[in-house]
């Protein structure tokens, strides 16, 4: 018997395949959604690359349907998402629209799939960002999608949004999480205020099982310092 059943969107990215591997080596039912498989997981979605934002969320969501067959998840974790600098002066609709595929669609179909399979009482973890908080100059279309993201957060977090009864609805806001791709491009910065990746997947873990769970609609942001994380919530 699987210990739970959980819904990693964007499980081949540095944060998902941490997550896939926690909850796998916990005996969990673990479903990976990105665009290339992650041999971990028990069930692959591979997201059509080219195909619209209802067409990406029809194919997941029947997807998962037949991989569940009939069953509940959960949680629906989406770590999907990416980075992309620039301000007006220079292609901004386009890293904008880059921004939204990658951390608004996303988001909008995990919460999609956790109206129609998660657990009453079960947990959607979609993926902010502190900066967003604030004004973004350097990096405009990523503030844009990130603060998106916020509000789709909040609106989850209340009653009527279609969310399962008793389901918590969260965003984290990681600072800069520990990540091999981020010690290759800032082989100089201190590593002691980075988030480790199995700390966010023990997290994920803790929140599912009822423990220590913030409010839901919640904005969390993880700030780390000599090497150790608090949690604050926004």
């Amino acid at each position: 018997m699987a210990s739970g059943r959980i819904v990693v969107y964007g499980g081949r990215g540095a944060l998902g395949a941490a997550c896939v591997k926690y909850f796998k080596e916990a005996n969990w039912w673990v479903a990976s959604v990105d665009l290339s498989p992650n041999d971990t997981a028990d069930v692959n979605i591979t997201v059509p690359k080219d195909a619209s934002w209802v067409q990406q969320e029809e194919h997941v969501v029947s997807e998962l349907g037949q991989a569940l067959q009939g069953q509940k998840v959960n949680a629906v974790i989406c770590v999907a998402g990416g980075w992309a600098g620039g301000n007006a002066a220079k292609d901004l609709s386009k890293q904008a629209d880059l921004m939204w595929r990658q951390s608004v669609w996303s988001s909008t179909i995990a919460a999609t799939l956790a109206a129609k399979y998660l657990n009453s009482g079960g947990l959607l973890a979609l993926t902010g960002a502190k900066a967003a908080l604030e004004g973004t100059p350097g990096m405009i279309g990523y503030g844009m999608a990130k603060a998106a993201v916020h509000q789709l957060t909040k609106s989850l977090g209340t009653k009527d949004s279609g969310l399962p009864e008793d389901s918590l609805a969260v965003a984290i806001m990681p600072v800069t999480l520990d990540t091999e791709m981020n010690r290759k491009w800032m082989p100089k910065a201190d590593f002691s205020t980075w988030t480790p990746l199995p700390y966010v997947a023990q997290m994920f873990d803790k929140w599912i099982k009822g423990e220590d769970r913030p409010k839901s609609g919640s904005l969390v942001a993880l700030v780390t310092k000599n090497n150790v994380t608090d949690l604050i919530v926004e």
